[in-house]
């Protein structure tokens, strides 16, 4: 039996009946850029969330760049942001034309540490990027004294949170705005490539509107330099099928999660993920640490067990970010995690069956030398 690291055919197959009519319309309308598809899914989208404004765009890196040039981020300013990320968070501050300056993160949670976010303020500071890692949320309300001592903008990269929450907020709502991704392996997943940006501000939104049309309030009238990306009709509508599952698919997830705890408990050299008390963990990937992770890795993929490593190199040691300067030993905690981190299978879909088979090989491979 192979165990993938996620199932989208099956989510697929619970929106088919829902979403298929509503593709053929589109397909029969030539409706695909903007329309009533797209404006429900970002009332709706907005709703869920709790702010005011949800602006859909091509992809979450744009989502990031697009919330920093919207709230004034761009040359010659510094954005600190979490070592531990994937890179497009780094991609987008430097797209924006600022520098990322990476920081390390607490041991407990791989979360951005305020620590470390405080130590690497400068008055080039511009912006500060949590990074709601895994389904979790970052450590905000700690972080925002931070940026107002700064004078920085708290943008939120809620890429991995669709639906998490701390001290009952959500995540992408406490910051000046938030980049969210809805790549299809998201919590809340397109059939390709999307993204929003969500804020109370109405400014904020509108600017992220003009910059992500081409600069252009009006056709043909460009105010500035900006670029093309725009959420689809396709992708709204099969986003809006998955978002009213939203809810039930978390569910499914945090009982998955709790699952593999209760299978992992008494298993040697496994260290499960360490959960906040005052988080709602969505559990976009779960995370466990082991020795030897990449022979780990290795021997449960070849037994069919979809693991997975999220991720492999900090920014700082990636080479596309060498000429920041910082070598091996700069951010010794996210260095650590990225040896030993190893993301095992979970969906919403996946069998109590499944994950006894998931922990039965990983515990197997692990008790060996």
């Amino acid at each position: 039996m192979r165990v993938p690291l996620v199932d989208l055919a099956a989510q697929g197959a619970e929106i088919a009946d829902e979403v298929l009519p509503r593709l053929r319309d589109a397909l029969e309308r030539g409706a695909f850029i903007g329309g009533p598809a797209v404006a429900g899914f970002e009332e709706e989208y907005a709703e869920y969330a709790g702010v005011r404004h949800c602006v859909g765009v091509g992809n979450g890196t744009d989502a990031l760049e697009l919330a920093l040039r919207a709230t004034g981020v761009g040359p010659g300013d510094e954005v600190i942001l979490p070592a531990n990320t994937f890179i497009a968070t780094a991609e987008a501050v430097s797209r924006a034309g600022a520098t990322p300056v990476p920081v390390d993160v607490d041991p407990d949670h791989l979360l951005i540490d305020p620590r470390a976010v405080a130590a690497a303020v400068t008055d080039r500071t511009a912006a500060i990027v949590p990074v709601h890692l895994f389904g979790q949320t970052a450590p905000v309300a700690e972080l925002l004294p931070v940026a107002g001592t700064a004078g920085a903008v708290l943008i939120e990269d809620a890429a991995q949170s669709q639906g998490a929450s701390r001290a009952g907020r959500r995540a992408g709502t406490w910051g000046v705005a938030s980049g969210t991704s809805f790549y299809p392996g998201k919590n809340l997943g397109a059939a390709g490539d999307a993204g929003a940006v969500l804020t109370d501000d109405p400014e904020v939104a509108g600017r992220v509107r003009v910059i992500a049309d081409h600069g252009s309030p009006r056709k043909y009238v460009h105010e500035v330099v900006g670029l093309n990306s725009r959420l689809d009709a396709v992708q709204a509508i099969v986003l809006s099928a998955k978002l009213r599952r939203l809810e039930e698919w978390n569910d499914r997830r945090r009982a998955a999660a709790d699952r593999y705890d209760e299978l992992l408990a008494h298993v040697e050299g496994v260290r499960t993920p360490r959960r906040h008390p005052d988080n709602t963990d969505v559990w976009h990937l779960y995370v466990v640490q082991v020795e030897d992770r990449d022979r780990v890795l290795a021997e449960l993929v070849e037994q069919g067990i979809g693991a997975g490593v999220h991720y492999p190199t900090p920014v700082h040691l990636t080479p596309a970010y060498a000429h920041l300067g910082h070598a091996v030993g700069s951010f010794p905690v996210a260095e650590a995690a990225a040896a030993r981190i190893l993301s095992l299978p979970l969906h919403p879909h996946i069998t109590a069956e499944q994950q006894e088979r998931v922990v039965t090989e990983l515990a197997r491979v692990t008790s060996r030398p």
